[in-house]
């Protein structure tokens, strides 16, 4: 098992990050949590968890050790896969999923792509008590807005990464700067798009 990489980051994106790690380039999957904290560095340390399936094998990585911690978590219940939980990472910030889900409120969790009704009552049952335990940094990270060449691309692109159709990705960014603006940072075009899908 990979426990974590410290390297330069090469090539960043909202969804992917490339880490050359003593000439070894390993391509990291993230969340838009992650992101916000690393699209500034140069370099870094990441905590990972290499998920194995029949097909493929893919690294996933994460900046804060609660977020990994939360994503085991969250893969642990049955139906939400790897996927799933990074989505669950990029369309809310972890200590409002742990909130949720130890408050209970199931339809919070049912706004993120990919959640219905069931899988958010899942979710609710089976990590309520493990999580109330789980003491999450509140701080959260964003506030910044990050200078993007193409922000509505980079946004689309990131969507895509996440597994959701392009054409679906573009309508979902369109609808959203066409009702908030074009003035929104990445992050917010990116979680607000989310909630369009």
């Amino acid at each position: 098992m990979i426990a974590f990489l410290r390297g330069q980051f090469v090539q960043v994106t909202p969804a992917k990050l490339m880490v050359d790690v003593g000439g070894v380039g390993y391509e990291v999957n993230i969340s838009l949590h992650t992101y916000e904290a690393i699209s500034k560095k140069e370099a870094g340390q990441l905590h990972t968890y290499l998920h194995i399936t029949e097909n493929a094998q893919v690294l996933f990585g994460f900046h804060e050790l609660q977020e990994k911690e939360l994503f085991l978590h969250l893969i642990s219940v049955s139906g939400v896969g790897a996927s799933t939980a990074r989505m669950m990472l990029s369309g809310m910030r972890p200590d409002e999923i742990i909130r949720a889900i130890v408050q209970g409120d199931a339809r919070q969790l049912e706004a993120i792509k990919g959640i219905g009704k069931k899988s958010a009552e899942r979710l609710v049952l089976e990590l309520k008590d493990k999580l109330s335990k789980i003491s999450m940094n509140n701080n959260p990270l964003g506030g910044f807005a990050i200078t993007q060449v193409n922000p509505h691309q980079d946004a689309i692109q990131a969507l895509i990464s996440l597994g959701i159709q392009k054409a679906i990705a573009e309508k979902a960014v369109d609808k959203t700067i066409k009702v908030e603006g074009d003035q929104l940072s990445l992050e917010t075009l990116i979680k607000a798009a989310l909630k369009n899908c």
